[in-house]
């Protein structure tokens, strides 16, 4: 829901129901993950994708279909045939797709929910997608760290689905969760659709140079909070690194030091050293290979990186946090610009996120997108 948040927001405001129709389910090779949303208003106008342009057509339709009578559905959309007129996924992936309609009276937590996303709170909104009772489908709570707002139908399946809801919350995952009609853990029947909004996860660019302000571009572009770094204030200044969200002047280690300590880093924070000064990034590595990130890499020549290495071994960093460094940072693109580079840095960072190889996908077999699943039950 991301994506369309601020178009379904003004229309909210506006007293303007729309449809919202959102990705809760994929397997094998779909094109877009769970949590995907398209918004249709009625006067037409769309925002957002769900499929990147397979499906498009068909869930218009269908949203135009619950904007007028308010039933919510559940469709199923897999592998197109021959006929080039047929509706399905080209990639060869299955996806389940939820419409609903989102107006004041079907949803009046969703400004609450609106000021927590964009506040940075983390927040998730537990949807039935699936139920024996059709008045049950759809219904909803939104679910905080600290508290919930809303009914699905029973005290039981509050319970339930709001301590499971936290969970995924806690580790920043949504999907789909499965129980019996009456919130039952054992038991099949109802499916709950969990979205969760965490804050952006963060770049922390170290060293205020030409490079970083390409990298600063595109950690903003990839969806990160990115903060460039630096001891020498005459170069970290707001005016050099327009795309970053904030730049500091402090010595490196001390300030990624005191971001953990403050509760400010998380195991999705990534960490772009690109200083390639000793006296800077031994310090400052020091402290990030001990900490549980999503990446940590470094710029430098191999014999730099040598010269790093031996300094950290000195330093007492072990050999298995040694493991975890990237460096020379990023893939091996040919890159010679810094544009270039922040490409090479960024495509190291996805392919450690999503446990891609970076090989030329025309000399790979098997999905693009993910692993192979088998898909549950049909939906009608």
């Amino acid at each position: 829901m991301r994506e369309v948040l601020d178009e379904l927001d003004r229309r909210y405001r506006d007293g303007e129901p729309v449809a919202l129709g959102t990705v809760v389910s994929t397997f094998r090779s779909a094109p877009r993950g769970p949590g995907a949303s398209m918004l249709v208003a009625p006067d037409g106008t769309v925002t957002g994708s769900v499929s990147g342009g397979c499906v498009e057509g068909a869930v218009y339709e269908l949203a135009q279909d619950v904007i007028g009578d308010g039933t919510p559905v559940l469709q199923r959309y897999g592998v197109s045939d021959d006929d080039a007129f047929s509706v399905g996924l080209t990639c060869g992936g299955i996806i389940d797709v939820f419409v609903e309609r989102i107006d004041a009276a079907s949803f009046p937590a969703f400004g609450a929910l609106v000021d927590s996303v964009r506040a940075g709170e983390p927040v998730a909104v537990a949807t039935v997608t699936e139920h024996p009772d059709t008045a049950t489908l759809g219904r909803r709570v939104v679910v905080w760290p600290d508290r919930a707002d809303g009914a699905l139908g029973s005290d039981r399946m509050n319970e339930a689905v709001t301590d499971d809801a936290r969970g995924l919350l806690d580790v920043g995952r949504s999907g789909t969760l499965h129980y019996g009609p009456d919130g039952q853990r054992r038991g099949e029947g109802m499916s709950v659709f969990v979205n969760v909004f965490q804050p952006p996860p963060r770049m922390l660019v170290f060293g205020a140079i030409d490079f970083a302000a390409a990298m600063a571009k595109l950690g903003s572009f990839l969806g990160y909070r990115v903060t460039v770094c630096d001891a020498r204030g005459v170069f970290a200044t707001a005016a050099r690194f327009p795309a970053a969200d904030e730049v500091i002047v402090d010595w490196p280690h001390r300030y990624l030091a005191a971001e953990a300590e403050a509760g400010r880093v998380d195991g999705r924070t990534v960490v772009a050293v690109l200083t390639h000064d000793p006296k800077f990034d031994v310090p400052l590595l020091e402290v990030a290979l001990r900490m549980d990130l999503a990446y940590v890499g470094a710029m430098g020549s191999r014999r730099t990186h040598d010269d790093r290495l031996a300094r950290l071994r000195e330093a007492g960093v072990g050999e298995t946090d040694l493991a975890r460094l990237s460096s020379p940072i990023g893939l091996d693109l040919g890159a010679r610009t810094p544009e270039e580079t922040a490409v090479s840095i960024a495509a190291e960072i996805i392919a450690l996120r999503w446990g891609g190889g970076g090989e030329r996908l025309a000399r790979t077999e098997g999905p693009i997108h993910g692993h192979e699943g088998a898909p549950p039950a049909q939906h009608g």
